[in-house]
């Protein structure tokens, strides 16, 4: 699926597999890989360049669909973020990683569901 985003978020900006390889300094062989699936968990670093470069999100790069509403627990979550006085600042810092977790979830809950 990462893959699949990442191939058509490449073509949609005209981009060849060879340019984003180079302007994400990253190997031909690494970015044709995860384009193709055989590499389905690439570094989260790797994955940062190619955003940047494709200049979009994690978001959009893994392909995680919003979800609509909030639950009690992320209230809560939010209520205790506030009481550790943590800034936006800090949270777009963690939110990167917030996002490459939750990817790796999704993609282990559908391996998980294809194997058991």
């Amino acid at each position: 699926m990462i893959g699949q985003n990442i191939t058509r978020l490449r073509k949609a900006k005209g981009m060849t597999l060879t340019e984003l390889a180079e302007q994400a300094n990253i190997s031909k062989s690494n970015l044709s890989n995860i384009e193709r699936g055989i590499n389905e968990n690439p570094s989260i670093k790797v994955l940062e360049k190619l955003a940047e470069v494709l200049e979009t999100d994690l978001i959009a790069l893994l392909g995680i669909q919003p979800e609509s509403g909030r639950t009690d627990g992320q209230e809560n979550l939010l209520e205790r973020i506030r009481e550790l006085n943590v800034s936006e600042e800090d949270l777009k810092e963690y939110e990167k990683v917030l996002e490459f977790i939750i990817w790796q979830k999704k993609k282990d809950g559908l391996e998980g569901g294809m194997t058991g």
